[in-house]
């Protein structure tokens, strides 16, 4: 259930939108009351499960929130103030939704009002409409406006009001802004789309053939698509002009008040007048059409209503019936032309080409091609002629200018005008060729589609002319095209569709500037205006594609501004000579030369919203802002309450398919475990894998790390194998991912592109980065890289600046725009909401889907792993009822797919990798700016363990074959070294990036530098404990060519989103651990957290050894050392028997070895692979403790057992205070032992046991351990054996385990096996041993012969090492390290 107050929802007033908001509340789990007049609205929801209310203060009695319907200003006195008014009923703190259409003025007036008023109430205007774009059709919308705090009180109540929510943070008013831009876009596109329709029809097309063509092509709007057919039945009626006219009006007015020049608005006002006037008196019943005919002149109705044909059939008739072709002449080889030329020679045609800029005929030949170095050269000896230039008057010249083709073109050949010229200029020259006494023909066929179409086959052609002219071409047509339409009318008729085409194209692009500059001049957010619009009745195809452009003020010419002063320029003329008005043609075009006229001619076509930009004073630039992380995700609605994962292992058991991971680098295991992986792909590998028949296996393809032409060949093989492999085993069912970077980097569409050559036509391409270790997120189809608690848009991250796959959009419908060239449009691509996924769970995302169009892209939202499961349960569903699927998408999708459950971290006991001595090895390669600052962070962490060796960059990549080999054996010398001398050793390239003029240029140099790095490895014969590779290219070239690995087992990972790979025993060092770190995960210490945790080096608190100790039961030797032997002895029993261990340095002892003596403690403390710490012992004053203190030492002793109990409280509390400040642990002795050890003697009198009651008050010194008297000695027992008080040590550990103090016992030597278990329960988790190994020492040293220093040595550790390791077992601590 919503709602941060507990309470009801009211309603104040119930209309349609408002009963289905309150409807959808309660089926959200909201308990919903309201007041409503009409009688039949407040039936319904009563039947509901809502309450009745008498007065709107009883609809804000006990009120979390209030939805309050304003139609005019007057009513705000007596519906909020008045004596039954909401504020009566309404408590504080509530939200006050004001769901009205009234001025922002007054809506601000109120909001102040309240604010005067002292009410506590957070108010937010609402604005509700339904959705009319494809995605939203019918659903509803609420834009909300209102102070941050207001918004993010309403956020749970209007989430659950609608189907799509946006906000709009500021003042309140945002919804009407919007509401006045989407009425200024309907009303320019409804007299666009009439000047549109009755231009074709006095041009001679049919007005429902042009209606079905532009409803399919660039020109289309909402309107157009939604009126026009009304309009062409006679369905429309005249007073709509009325109603719409005051619409614009208001808006008009607002862009005065401001003031802001909307010159398309102001024209298509006027034009409606116009109609208007057209009407007798009230004959307000007379259609539109009616209305339109007099204006125009134009008999639309009748010409509607003649006899239908399609287009698509004729094109049908004259490809079949085409007649051979053997030449083609083609004149005008620029962007589109040349596409459009190397298709035909793709196409097994003869092509020989012409265009003025030299250069491309040099490319064209490359390609195969004929050059030609004059018109008349192309049109020799040719059967068809096509013409792709810029204009008639170009058109004019290639045919009839100095070298013209006409001269020397074969008698009966066929002309093809490709070019957009008027159908007059089309009428004329077919005229003039038939005149001209050799039988030429000519085909009009204009084309639509773009520079990316053209060369792949995939053009609009409108084609037009004589049935032989068309017969004649009817080859080279269809090879071009993908859309073919034959129009009737003669020669002229397809110029027609394609002038009324741009006229509605070239209108809407300038509409949608004027209406995004209008918004920004309002003060709205002009992403979220284009977000809202999108779905709104004011879209059209251009609005879609061409105001991100806006937005992202990137001007790439995709498709040039000059083009509409062309185009726009031959719809005007025609209107002139047809003598038809096109007033919002005209303006649109003066806008365009406007553009031109300020030398913005050759940007994009949207860059005509620079002219409102320099006119209005504003910038609709509107970057993606970045977000506050938890504030986006607190405003999520709640996941989905069941976890699917059962279900996925359900299905994934028999019925699911086999999901193949093409895995573009090896960073794509980071969030699996027990996967197995491939780094060839041989069909009997393959088929091996299907044999088992795993839920997943990953192929490593690194494809990333190659140009697109290898990438894709690459992909083509490797799916080709799969097919062969899927029949070898009995058709072996699979779903392909081609996992890709989170950051969107990598080889799309064309890796896609390529799978579906070999594998067919997809129900639709998935495109998921959701990747919740690395932080990215997809929200409202804009894809996020978090940063610290902030998401910011991946457009605007370094990664969208990679050199080879750099990007600019962060919305992913854009992105697939982006990087497809425009082939998929934004507005084409489907989205999978978080609201779909949340409210609707597995089944709904199913039957999304199952609905979707065959070939669609489809993008995934995702904020958890819970959705990533739903999506995923769906997606098996569909599957299962027999969609296919291609899966684009980063690590996390995979995991969800399968089923995973996440395990712990990966360790080195996991490997028994921690037995190994040498050191580990960490190549880096990576570049990106977190990858140079996660290695800084490594180099200042580990400074003292890690060696790093840099590879020069600029040698390996850019110098000779000579200066590159030494700068590799330099390394590896220099590795082999510090590897053995078990040193974690860093092998990276110099962090400079180098990056070449070209993304392929910028490609080979890091393909070299990774082939250096691959070289060092696999020339170092010293064996790593164990391998981390760090970035995508590195860690695949590391695994494969390096250590020469055909296949792994995915372990786990060693931190979220870092893979752990064992590796096959093919491998050149089969067992070592492989650790995959990606270049883009994890915060600036992840690389030096994941070293640390695999690093043999052990702890080295003394109290974390104690710690463990008292929670395992057993206790830990600290073994007195007083030179390298010992200290040798005491690691290597140590680590033999896997247990912790304590070095104790005794004052006698650092009297003699000094500072040397505890420098060696603590390096071989730091080198252990088990817990090693470093005790200063018996610090007897204070001078020495202080002095200790800033050694090194892990722990201190206190000793003022020779001080009164006053002073020895005062004595130690002072040492104490000091320690904790250096996080050092103190252990402190109450009572005295007699004995001698060091030199230092105790007699027998002076000996004290530790006494209880003191012992309390001791332990409030801080002190973390307690040595104690309990008849124990320093030294040697006498005969008759130790008498040790239990009794009392079970009482002191009682006071001592309420304080968390631990109990030390010295003088361990000679203790029998029972006493010191005995004392072990009793709770002491410390032994100091001290005469046994010293004993041990001195017998090694004078038995035996030995007369080399060395031999020596080498006994005395022995020997001690012998009685450490019994005592170690004796104290129960063996294995517990």
């Amino acid at each position: 259930m919503g709602g941060d107050c507990g309470g009801f929802v009211g309603f104040v007033g119930l209309d349609s939108f408002s009963f289905e908001s309150a409807s959808s509340l309660l089926r959200s789990g909201f308990k919903v009351q309201a007041f409503e007049i009409s009688t039949e609205l407040v039936e319904k929801f009563t039947d509901l499960g809502g309450y009745k209310c008498h007065c709107p203060a009883d609809a804000g009695k006990g009120a979390a929130a209030v939805v309050v319907l304003l139609s005019h200003p007057d009513q705000i006195q007596d519906v909020i103030f008045g004596d039954e008014g909401v504020m009566k009923g309404l408590q504080k703190g509530a939200v006050l939704l004001l769901s009205s259409t009234i001025s922002p003025s007054h809506l601000q007036k109120l909001e102040k009002q309240l604010t005067e008023n002292g009410e506590q109430i957070f108010v937010v205007d609402v604005y509700v409409l339904k959705g009319m774009s494809e995605l939203l059709d019918g659903k509803l919308m609420i834009i909300a406006s209102g102070r941050s705090d207001s918004i993010t009180r309403a956020q749970p109540y209007l989430t659950a009001m609608c189907q799509k929510l946006y906000t709009f943070e500021g003042e309140i008013g945002a919804g009407s802004k919007v509401k006045m831009v989407n009425e200024l876009l309907e009303g320019i596109h409804l007299v666009a789309a009439v000047e549109a329709i009755f231009l074709g029809s006095q041009a001679g097309v049919h007005p429902w053939i042009l209606y079905d063509i532009i409803s399919n092509a660039a020109g289309n709007s909402w309107i157009y698509e939604n009126h026009i057919p009304l309009l062409l039945k006679g369905d429309i009626e005249g007073r709509f002009l009325d109603v719409l006219s005051q619409n614009l009006g208001i808006v008009e007015d607002k862009a005065k008040s401001l003031p802001f020049p909307v010159p398309l608005l102001a024209v298509a006002r006027q034009h409606l007048i116009l109609g208007i006037s057209q009407m007798h008196g009230d004959d307000t019943a007379t259609s539109l059409a009616e209305i339109w005919e007099k204006v125009f002149g134009v008999g639309i109705l009748e010409a509607a209503n003649r006899e239908l044909y399609k287009p698509e059939d004729l094109a049908k008739e004259i490809t079949t019936q085409a007649k051979p072709v053997n030449r083609i002449g083609f004149i005008g080889l620029g962007a589109m032309g040349f596409g459009m030329a190397a298709h035909l020679l793709k196409s097994n045609f003869s092509v020989r080409g012409y265009d003025v800029y030299k250069p491309t005929l040099v490319r064209f030949e490359s390609v195969g091609g004929l050059a030609a170095n004059s018109p008349a050269d192309a049109a020799k000896d040719v059967d068809v002629l096509v013409i792709m230039v810029t204009n008639e008057v170009q058109a004019e010249d290639v045919l009839y200018g100095h070298l013209g083709a006409v001269e020397v073109i074969p008698s009966g050949a066929t002309v093809v005008l490709a070019s957009t010229v008027s159908p007059a200029f089309v009428s004329q020259l077919e005229r003039r060729l038939e005149n001209g006494g050799k039988d030429l023909k000519l085909v009009d066929a204009p084309v639509s589609g773009g520079v990316k179409r053209a060369a792949m086959g995939e053009l609009t052609v409108m084609a037009s002319g004589t049935d032989e002219a068309l017969k004649s071409a009817g080859s080279v047509l269809s090879a071009l095209s993908e859309k073919l339409y034959v129009i009737k009318g003669g020669c002229g008729a397809g110029s027609g569709v394609k002038m009324v085409n741009q006229l509605l194209a070239g209108v809407q692009i300038a509409s949608a500037a004027e209406a995004i500059a209008f918004g920004a001049r309002l003060g709205l957010n002009t992403r979220k205006l284009f977000n809202v619009i999108s779905n709104t009745g004011g879209t059209s195809w251009v609005f879609e594609n061409r105001v991100p452009h806006m937005l992202d003020n990137d001007y790439t010419p995709y498709s040039a501004l000059d083009i509409f002063v062309k185009d726009l320029g031959i719809v005007t003329r025609e209107g002139l000579s047809r003598k038809l008005p096109l007033h919002i043609s005209t303006v649109a075009h003066q806008l365009f030369l406007a553009g031109s006229a300020a030398g913005w001619g050759r940007i994009d076509d949207s860059g005509v919203v620079k002219v409102y930009e320099t006119l209005g004073g504003v910038k609709v630039e509107g970057r993606l802002p970045v977000l506050k992380k938890q504030d986006v995700l607190k405003s999520l609605p709640s996941e989905w309450s069941l976890d699917p994962t059962d279900d996925i292992h359900r299905l994934n058991i028999g019925k699911s398919k086999t999901l193949v991971v093409l895995d573009d680098d090896p960073t794509g295991t980071q969030t699996v475990h027990d996967v197995e992986v491939l780094t060839e792909w041989s069909v009997e590998s393959i088929s091996e894998q299907f044999r088992k028949k795993p839920a997943c296996f990953f192929i490593l393809t690194n494809s990333r790390a190659l140009s697109s032409e290898k990438a894709s060949a690459l992909i083509i093989d490797i799916c080709s194998n799969l097919c062969a492999a899927s029949k070898e085993v009995g058709n072996s069912d699979y779903t392909i991912v081609l996992r890709g970077d989170s950051t969107l980097r990598g080889h799309f569409p064309q890796e896609a592109d390529a799978a579906v050559s070999v594998l067919g036509e997809m129900d639709a391409w998935i495109i998921c980065p959701f990747f919740l270790q690395g932080g990215r997120y997809t929200i409202d189809d804009v894809h996020y890289v978090a940063d610290s608690d902030r998401l910011v848009p991946a457009g605007e991250t370094e990664f969208a600046k990679d050199a080879s796959f750099g990007y600019k959009s962060s919305n992913l419908r854009e992105w697939v725009e982006e990087k497809t060239a425009g082939r998929i449009p934004a507005n084409s691509v489907e989205s999978i909401s978080i609201q779909l996924v949340r409210k609707g769970g597995p089944d709904a995302v199913c039957e999304f889907l199952c609905s979707l169009k065959k070939g669609s892209a489809c993008i995934v939202n995702a904020a958890s792993e819970r959705d990533m499961a739903v999506f995923a349960a769906g997606m098996i569903q569909a599957e299962l009822k027999g969609k296919l699927f291609l899966c684009r998408t980063a690590a996390s999708f995979v995991s969800a797919r399968i089923g995973i459950i996440p395990k712990d971290p990966v360790l080195p006991k996991d490997f028994a990798s921690d037995k190994e001595s040498n050191g580990a090895l960490i190549v880096v390669g990576s570049y990106v700016p977190k990858t140079t600052k996660q290695v800084e962070e490594l180099q200042s962490q580990h400074k003292q363990k890690l060696r790093s060796i840099e590879i020069s960059v600029e040698k390996v990549a850019l110098k000779s074959s000579d200066v590159r080999n030494a700068e590799i054996s330099r390394a590896v010398e220099m590795a082999d070294a510090f590897l053995g001398a078990g040193r974690d050793t860093l092998i990276m390239s110099s962090r400079e990036l180098i990056t070449g003029k070209t993304s392929s240029e910028s490609l080979d140099i890091n393909s070299k530098v990774s082939s250096a790095l691959v070289e060092v490895v696999s020339q170092i014969t010293t064996r790593p404990r164990y391998i981390l590779a760090k970035g995508g290219i590195t860690s695949s070239d590391t695994a494969t060519k390096a250590l020469k690995a055909r296949h792994a087992l995915v372990i786990g990972q060693a931190l979220a989103g870092v893979p752990v790979w064992k590796l096959g025993p093919e491998s050149r060092h089969p067992g070592v651990p492989y650790i995959v770190f990606p270049g883009n995960v994890g915060n600036s210490t992840a690389l030096a957290d994941v070293v640390k945790s695999w690093s043999v080096v052990a702890g080295r608190s003394t109290k974390e050894m104690l710690i463990n100790a008292e929670k395992g039961g057993y206790a830990v030797g600290a073994f007195n050392v007083y030179n390298l032997e010992g200290i040798e002895a005491v690691v290597a029993a140590a680590e033999e028997e896997n247990s912790p261990a304590i070095l104790q340095v005794h004052p006698g002892a650092f009297k003699h070895g000094g500072i040397p003596l505890v420098s060696c403690c603590i390096a071989a403390a730091e080198q252990a692979k088990v817990p090693i710490s470093v005790h200063f012992d018996h610090g007897t004053t204070k001078q020495e403790l202080l002095e200790a203190l800033e050694l090194g030492f892990d722990s201190v002793m206190v000793d003022g057992s020779h001080l009164s109990f006053p002073e020895n409280v005062s004595y130690t509390k002072a040492i104490t205070e000091l320690a904790r400040s250096k996080n050092i642990m103190v252990e402190a002795e109450l009572g005295r032992l007699s004995g001698t050890e060091d030199g230092l003697t105790v007699e027998d009198y002076e000996a004290k046991l530790t006494n209880t009651h003191q012992a309390r008050e001791f332990m409030e010194t801080g002190i973390d351990a307690l040595a104690v008297c309990i008849g124990n000695v320093h030294g040697k027992y006498p005969e008759s054996g130790p008498n040790l008080k239990l009794d009392l040590l079970k009482e002191l550990h009682d006071s001592s385990s309420k304080k968390g103090v631990f109990l030390v016992l010295h003088g361990a030597s000679g203790l029998p096996e029972k006493l010191i278990k005995e004392c072990i329960e009793n709770g002491v988790r410390k032994f100091n041993v001290n005469t046994e190994v010293r004993r041990a020492y001195m017998d090694a040293l004078s038995s035996g012969n030995k007369t080399d220093l060395v031999d020596v040595m080498s006994a005395t550790k022995a020997a001690m090492k012998a009685v450490i390791v019994d005592k170690i077992r004796l104290f129960g601590s063996a294995g517990k390290a």
